[in-house]
């Protein structure tokens, strides 16, 4: 089904490389190409948003311990997951629906990271089929799923990712309800992709169906939405390939801990029997690199490359990209190392952040007078 968005992408056929100079121009096109009830789907989390804000608390919490005097003329902000180079440790995150920010979805995002270098996890919540998408570049493309049957069921859907060329299926993990997410109740938004059956698959999904799944699948397990030490060591004892810290980007369970505060425990209790994914408002070249700084192998991002997404489409995507990496190779340097893989924890320390956390408050010239961010 698809879903109109009202104006999008038509304000401004600029090249995106002149249009936009800085990452929270994109975030503002993205607001004003949006229809009101996308936006506030975007930027909204659980009930009293307080997930949403820690995840941001948490990354602003973190200052960092520059190093100088060294040559630092060549700076390398390359990353890499499950044997795969990127262009920056990045993930386009599972979004439901991609299709309501921009009409090519799924098949857009694909070109993207495939230009860029990136990979792109795709949410079976969504109209494009995965073969549609995979058809669309030839990039890294990763199954993104929520159990919505049983075995043979999901024995389809990983058929189907190995078929269209995916290097990982991953399962979320964090989602047995659905939450209340209030700017939609608010507004009677009533989001068309969430139709169907299939929801009772997803509550009841447990440790049996990862463990039945390492069993019998050739393919690396991704599980989204590991939010202890507890739960990341026992995905470890199974096997996962990959523990992607995540709380949904706040728009599951209300009053988290900020993902950034979770991610050192996670690390301590992988130690290194896995790689690591986190996510969680993570929207500026140095909140990456505080997250590889603590034992992130890479990161996820959402409501950015949606932004992108909204603002310019595929040319959207990549210029976010780009602004990240310019941010990412800028505070790598500063800091005195000549490799992003070089950042580590004695690069950062806990600090007091200075604003208040909100979704988008890590870009502080988008607050004016005709919007709430």
């Amino acid at each position: 089904m698809s879903i109109a968005v009202s104006g999008m992408n038509e304000a401004d056929n600029t090249d995106p490389t002149e249009r936009f100079l800085c990452l929270h121009e994109i975030v503002a096109a993205a607001e004003d190409a949006l229809d009101p009830n996308i936006w506030n789907y975007l930027r909204g989390a659980t009930e009293t948003e307080t997930t949403a804000k820690r995840n941001r608390q948490a990354l602003d919490s973190v200052a960092f311990r520059p190093r100088v005097l060294n040559d630092m003329r060549e700076v390398s902000v390359g990353g890499r997951l499950l044997g795969k180079d990127m262009t920056l440790p990045v993930l386009l995150a599972p979004v439901g629906s991609l299709e309501s920010f921009e009409p090519g979805g799924g098949r857009t995002a694909m070109r993207a990271a495939a230009g860029f270098g990136n990979a792109l996890m795709l949410s079976n919540v969504g109209t494009i089929p995965i073969e549609e998408v995979a058809a669309a570049a030839d990039g890294l493309l990763i199954s993104a799923l929520y159990k919505r049957g049983d075995d043979g069921w999901l024995d389809e859907q990983v058929q189907r990712a190995k078929d269209a060329g995916c290097f990982a299926v991953s399962l979320t993990v964090d989602s047995a309800y659905y939450s209340r997410r209030e700017r939609d109740i608010a507004a009677r938004f009533v989001k068309p992709w969430r139709a169907g059956a299939g929801a009772d698959w997803q509550a009841a999904l447990n440790w049996k169906d990862v463990e039945r799944f390492k069993e019998r699948y050739d393919i690396p397990l991704i599980l989204k939405g590991i939010a202890t030490a507890e739960d990341a060591a026992m995905a470890v004892e199974r096997g996962v390939d990959v523990v992607y810290v995540s709380n949904h980007g706040g728009r599951q369970l209300d009053h988290g801990r900020g993902a950034l505060d979770v991610l050192p425990e996670v690390v301590d209790a992988v130690a290194g029997r896995a790689e690591i994914v986190v996510d969680g408002s993570i929207q500026r070249g140095t909140d990456l690199v505080k997250a590889i700084a603590l034992g992130a192998n890479a990161v996820g991002m959402g409501r950015l490359f949606c932004c992108g997404l909204a603002a310019a489409g595929e040319a959207g995507v990549l210029r976010m990209l780009s602004l990240l990496r310019d941010e990412v190779k800028t505070a790598v340097a500063l800091l005195g190392a000549t490799s992003l893989s070089e950042v580590g924890p004695r690069h950062v320390r806990q600090a007091a952040p200075v604003t208040d956390p909100g979704v988008f408050s890590a870009f502080p010239l988008l607050y004016r007078e005709t919007s709430q961010f």
